[in-house]
Formats: structure tokens, C-alpha cells, sequence
């Protein structure tokens, strides 16, 4: 992937993704703005996910829904959610069967649009905070991990949740727990310091999803709740269909953090 001005606005950001220029981790670009995962299920599962998201608001806190076969959100105007994402994949009977970066040949006029509050928009109060990311730092996508933590299950969903990690120095831990707790609408507070076994994780050096990072000895690993929970949830249940982001590839909105 070519590397770019981390300072792209969002909407340069979506430009890029839709001529297929940009194909990477969104993490550290457009600062700020709120990144969002998506979720696009079929009109008849649209009232179940609503309802899941709903009842576990840290991994699923809710942007934006869209209507039946509408593809530009109101958080960015002229935006196209088949086109304006580094990457997308595409779940059958709860198995990924393919991974895209346009999925306009899959859209359906009864897909209905879930985008989904990201760790990535508090990354920037973070750094700003005096609190290094390592995976920012070496470009890398966030390790992500599949957990033991149960969600509300809701209709046909059910299933655990994902975490990210990020590893942050032991003096440092209170300060990003006060700084991303006043973002709820992108995850929050941790929901987990320090053991990794505690919630399920047998080695943090391999991720589920997203680059593993170093944690160095003066370190804790710190979980967030994380939005690619609804695609191990789809797999758990066995959805027939839904389209989702690629982990890492968020689809970035006009709006702003704070």
C-alpha cells in the first residue's frame, strides 16, 4: 500500500478507498472524525442486529442505520458505503467466502446499513493524551481477539465478543481509561486489563485478526470492546448472509469525536 498524508480529511480519505488507491488500515488517518465498522444484513435480520446492538452497546454502539437499499449515510453526504471502504468481506452461512474492495456487484435493494462506533476514533485523544500507539507507530492494523465474554444474545444472533488490544505502560493505564471513557459512542472505557487468559486469549501474540505488537515489560495489554464482534457473531450464528468491513478498514464519517 502507498503511504499517505495522514492528514487527508475524511472525505479524501473515502476518495481514495472508492478508486481503490487506499487499501489499508484506516487506523491514524483522519483525526478526529468518527471511523465506523459496517454491518449490512437482509431486511429480515435488520430488526434482530438492531435489537443486539442495542443490548451490547460497549462492542456494538450504534453511528448510524440506514434504510432498505440506501448506501449514502447522513454522517457523510455523497459518501457510498459499496464503494468508500479499504475493504469489505462477504459472509455466507457464517463463513467468510470472499474479500473485496467494492461490493457493488453484491448489493441488494433489501440490505440494510449498520455502521458501528470504532476504537480507532479515540486513538487520536489517546496520542494527544501523551499515550503512544505502537501499532500507529509501526503501521500496523490493531490486534484484534476473539473472547469468552458472552454478548446478549438477540433473535438469531448470539455469540462472544471481540476485543482489541492495545499495550499502554503500567502509569499510564488510569489516564487512558478516564480519556476513552469519555467517548462511549466508540467503545468507552477497557472492559479488560492485564491477564489475557482471564477472557479467554491463549497467546497475544497471535491475533485473530490485525498484526501482532510487542508489549514490552513496563506494559499492560488493554482490551477494548471491538466492532468486529458483529462478523464473529454472524459466523457463531450461522447467518445466511451479511456483508461486513475488513477488519482494520473502517469506513471513515464526516463526523467528529468530540
Amino acid at each position: 500500500m502507498a503511504i499517505f498524508d495522514d492528514a487527508l480529511s475524511a472525505a479524501d480519505l473515502r476518495a481514495l478507498c472508492r478508486s481503490g488507491e487506499f487499501d489499508g488500515p484506516t487506523a491514524g488517518y483522519a483525526d478526529n472524525h468518527v471511523q465506523a465498522n459496517l454491518m449490512i444484513v437482509p431486511k429480515e435480520y435488520a430488526f434482530d442486529f438492531l435489537l443486539f446492538c442495542q443490548r451490547n452497546p460497549k462492542p456494538c454502539p450504534l453511528v448510524e442505520v440506514l434504510e432498505a437499499g440506501a448506501v449514502e449515510p447522513r454522517t457523510a453526504p455523497g459518501a457510498d458505503l459499496r464503494s468508500d471502504l479499504p475493504g469489505y468481506r462477504i459472509f455466507e452461512n457464517g463463513v467468510m467466502t470472499r474479500e473485496v474492495a467494492d461490493i457493488s456487484e453484491y448489493w441488494r435493494d433489501d440490505l440494510v446499513s449498520f455502521l458501528i462506533g470504532c476504537s480507532f476514533s479515540f486513538e487520536s485523544a489517546l496520542i494527544e493524551g501523551g499515550i503512544p500507539l505502537r501499532h500507529i507507530e509501526q503501521q500496523r492494523n490493531v490486534a484484534m481477539y476473539k473472547t469468552n465474554m458472552p454478548c446478549v444474545p438477540a433473535g438469531r444472533f448470539t455469540g462472544n465478543a471481540v476485543v482489541s488490544m492495545r499495550p499502554v505502560k503500567s502509569r499510564d493505564v488510569s489516564r487512558a481509561v478516564e480519556i476513552t471513557a469519555r467517548l462511549p459512542q466508540v467503545h468507552g472505557a477497557p472492559v479488560h486489563i492485564g491477564n489475557p487468559h482471564a477472557i479467554g486469549i491463549a497467546d497475544l501474540r497471535h491475533p485473530d485478526f490485525g498484526d501482532a505488537v510487542e508489549i514490552m515489560d513496563d506494559e499492560l495489554p488493554v482490551f477494548w470492546a471491538c466492532g468486529v464482534t458483529p462478523q464473529y457473531v454472524a459466523e457463531l450464528s450461522k447467518l445466511p448472509f451479511c456483508i461486513t468491513h475488513a477488519p482494520g478498514k473502517m469506513f471513515v464519517t464526516d463526523r467528529l469525536n468530540e
